[in-house]
């Protein structure tokens, strides 16, 4: 009972040992969504003043494939995938709306005046209510919604041009079907 009473600690610390080396080779891009295959939160975002889109809430996400991209201005990540968003609705003409994540105003203008503004729609988030209510760990994240309004999608980080060719773009097509 004495050497049980010695070895329980060791033999804990070997199963941790071996719980974390297992976990080294995951993708840590990978983040599980529980929206997957269920209607979008319902929310309604205001627009960003002055950009000339509108805002838009749960019921615009239906009728169409839509990617909803979270961004902010203050986000370097967000400032690279920028050009293959751009890339992504020229070539796709998918609807594509962002939510403006803990921004000022200004600052979203300025961000989407400098880079070109790609969305549809952009939605004010400054309290970060509707992005905790998608899921959302961190800007950026992208989302296709299908045309029930039924989240299908979630790419959580930076799009680069692999991801946008082996994921965005098979998730959308299907979306479409």
């Amino acid at each position: 009972m004495r050497y049980l009473l010695f070895a329980l600690p060791l033999i804990l610390l070997v199963g941790l040992v071996a719980v974390f080396a297992m976990s080294l080779d995951r993708d840590p891009g990978l983040v599980r969504s529980v929206l997957i295959d269920k209607p979008a939160p319902s929310f309604a975002m205001a627009p960003v003043p002055e950009l000339g889109v509108p805002g838009f809430d749960t019921a615009t996400l239906s009728g169409e494939v839509t990617v909803v991209n979270v961004f902010a201005s203050w986000c370097i990540p967000c400032r690279a995938e920028h050009p293959l968003l751009t890339a992504l609705k020229d070539v796709t003409g998918v609807r594509l709306f962002g939510i403006n994540q803990a921004d000022a105003p200004e600052n979203a203008r300025a961000f989407l005046a400098e880079l070109g503004n790609p969305y549809d729609a952009v939605g004010m988030d400054r309290d970060r209510r509707v992005s905790i209510d998608w899921g959302v760990y961190g800007v950026p994240e992208t989302f296709v919604v299908n045309a029930q309004g039924i989240i299908t999608f979630k790419h959580v980080g930076p799009l680069d041009a692999k991801s946008l060719e082996a994921e965005l773009l098979p998730a959308i097509a299907a979306a479409r079907r």
